[in-house]
């Protein structure tokens, strides 16, 4: 789907790209490519999917024609063997639109070569941490690691919301687990990120289902040793749906 213009995230989004500049390729973790086993993108030139439906038409008009990084995908299958997890390269996957919303607004140039990463929600949060790590070295080889999902993500919630005229204005649980993760990843306790089922306020309410949540583990991962997060952006959307991002680095060069 396409964020509207002036929506929650769309300005923070751009503005990120402008900051971070432009990398050599980018891979990003999507909360919608799930596979059995883990898996990266090989296309040279994905296509643009529409994995959505009951929206306007002009919706399923939108491309986004950057390039495929096969040669990441490579290096990507390479470093979680080294870690001991066999990978699959997937030559026909295209980029969902957990991909495509968030890199128009941060590359609208779209120039800038992409792999997507496949989550394996059986496989459960701790595995996520654990590729993250296995990937962090990419980041010196001039590659951004992304996930993209959301901090909350209850879509029955949030379309009770809609048809109520509920407004913007976040529910208390939505905002109580969104500062239960902050906490969590700015002071880099991975292993509660990791436990948020058990641990953490409102956590069934929050995620239904991990597959949103499961990006945050990947990126804090990428991390590398010793890393803790910091926030960038604190807006929500259609009322309970946290915006929250997130970098992951040591932390004197978050300080930097």
């Amino acid at each position: 789907m396409q964020i509207p213009t002036g929506a929650p995230g769309t300005e923070f989004l751009q503005r990120l790209g402008r900051e971070l500049g432009r990398p050599k390729a980018i891979l990003i973790a999507s909360a919608h490519w799930e596979t059995e086993r883990p898996a990266v993108s090989g296309a040279a030139h994905p296509e643009t999917i529409h994995d959505f439906g009951g929206f306007p038409p002009e919706f399923y008009r939108v491309t986004y024609p950057a390039p495929g990084a096969p040669d990441v995908a490579e290096r990507v299958v390479d470093l979680l063997g080294n870690a001991g997890t066999s990978a699959d390269i997937d030559p026909s996957q295209g980029f969902d639109h957990g991909t495509w919303v968030p890199l128009r607004l941060m590359y609208p140039g779209a120039d800038v070569p992409v792999a997507q990463l496949a989550l394996q929600h059986h496989l459960g949060p701790a595995h996520h941490l654990a590729m993250g790590r296995a990937l962090a070295p990419l980041r010196d080889e001039g590659v951004l690691i992304l996930g993209a999902g959301n901090m909350t993500h209850n879509l029955g919630d949030a379309f009770r919301k809609m048809r109520e005229g509920a407004g913007a204005k976040p529910d208390a649980w939505a905002l109580t687990f969104d500062r239960w993760v902050s906490d969590a990843a700015t002071a880099g306790n991975f292993d509660d990120l990791v436990n948020y089922r058990r641990l953490a306020p409102y956590a069934q309410m929050a995620h239904p289902r991990d597959e949103h949540y499961l990006p945050l583990l990947v990126a804090a991962g990428a991390g590398g040793d010793g890393a803790r997060g910091k926030r960038l952006n604190d807006e929500f959307l259609l009322g309970n749906l946290s915006q929250a991002a997130f970098a992951f680095d040591a932390p004197e060069r978050l300080a930097a």
